[in-house]
C-alpha cells in the first residue's frame, strides 16, 4: 500500500480514554484539548452521544444535558493515539534494546547496590585488613618467622574491608583468591651494630616451601637507642585461596636486638588489600 508522507512504523498504538464521574452538571475539563468535537467520542451510560449535542473549546467540554455521579461517562480521545505507549509487561526483550542505549542519566545512584557492584565485579577493593606486633620480640632466631604477639589492629578509628586474614603461628591465610597488595613495615632496635633482614614470603603449597619476594636491609646500629624502619610491599596473584600463604621472617637480629611492637599503636604492622581478580 502506497503513503503519503513517512511510512508508519510497526509500533504499539493505543487511544486515550477519560472517565468522567458527573456531578449534576454538564460542564466538565477534559485532560487534553481538542480542536473539534469530532475528535473525541463521548459515552453516556454506553450510549455513544451524537457530536451535534455537545460542544468543546480547547479542553473545556459542554454535554448536551447534566449526568450524575451514577451515571457512566467516558471520553475516547479520537485525535490522540500514540505510536509510543507503554508495551504490555514482559514483551520487551534484550535484543529490542539498542547498543549503548542505557546511559548512565538512566541509572538512578539508589539502585547501584554493593550487591549488584561486587557480584562477579572484575575490580573494586573488596578486602583491606591490617595487623601489628603487639609486643616486641627480642633477640629472634636467624631465619625465623614472626609468629607471636601479633594482633589485628584495634585503634578506635580503624576499620577493615569484608572478611579479612587468618593467622596461625605467624602463617596467614587469604579469605579468596585475588590479587593482594601486601605491605610490610618494620621497626629493629639494633643494640650491637649488626646489620637485620627481614622478608615477605609467600607459599603456595600450603607453607610448604616458601619464596622471599620482597626483602628489608637495615644498616648498623650503634646503641641501645638505635631504630631502624624499614617498608616493603609485594605483588601476591592469588589464584587457590587454600593453598597460598604469607609470613614475615627475621635474619640477622639473633644477638643484635629484636622486632619492635607496640599493642596501642602499629610500630611493626602488616597490611593486606586485595586491589581485584586473580590474573
Amino acid at each position: 500500500m502506497a503513503y503519503i508522507g513517512l511510512e508508519p512504523s510497526n509500533s504499539f498504538v493505543s487511544l486515550k480514554r477519560q472517565v468522567i464521574t458527573g456531578d449534576g452538571t454538564a460542564s466538565y475539563t477534559l485532560d487534553h484539548s481538542v480542536a473539534s468535537v469530532n475528535d473525541v467520542a463521548i459515552f453516556v451510560n454506553n450510549v455513544r452521544q451524537d457530536p451535534a449535542g455537545y460542544s468543546i473549546s480547547g479542553a473545556a467540554l459542554t454535554l448536551g444535558g447534566t449526568i450524575q455521579s451514577s451515571d457512566d461517562c467516558y471520553v475516547i480521545f479520537l485525535g490522540q493515539a500514540l505510536q509510543t505507549v507503554t508495551p504490555d509487561s514482559d514483551t520487551i526483550t534484550t535484543a529490542m534494546l539498542k547498543s549503548n542505549a542505557v546511559t548512565t542519566a538512566k541509572i538512578t545512584d539508589a539502585n547501584v547496590t554493593s550487591a549488584k557492584m561486587f557480584s562477579g565485579f572484575a575490580n573494586g577493593i573488596t578486602m583491606a585488613d591490617q595487623w601489628r606486633l603487639a609486643a616486641t620480640i627480642n633477640n629472634p632466631s636467624d631465619g625465623s618467622l614472626i609468629g607471636t604477639n601479633l594482633e589485628r589492629a584495634d585503634d578506635a578509628s580503624w576499620s577493615g574491608i569484608g572478611t579479612g586474614m587468618t593467622e596461625s603461628s605467624g602463617v596467614f591465610t587469604f579469605p579468596t583468591t585475588g590479587l593482594y597488595l601486601v605491605k610490610l613495615k618494620v621497626v629493629t632496635p639494633n643494640a650491637s651494630g649488626a646489620a637485620a633482614n627481614m622478608y615477605i614470603n609467600v607459599s603456595t603449597n600450603s607453607g610448604g616451601a616458601y619464596d622471599s619476594v620482597a626483602r628489608i636491609i637495615q644498616g648498623e646500629g650503634n646503641s641501645s637507642t638505635s631504630y631502624d624502619t624499614g617498608n616493603a610491599d609485594a605483588l601476591v596473584n592469588v589464584t587457590n585461596a587454600s593453598t597460598f600463604r604469607v609470613a614475615f621472617q627475621v635474619d640477622g637480629l639473633a644477638s643484635a636486638g629484636g622486632v619492635a611492637g607496640n599493642t596501642a599503636y602499629t610500630v611493626t604492622g602488616f597490611t593486606f588489600i586485595r586491589l581485584g581478580d586473580s590474573q
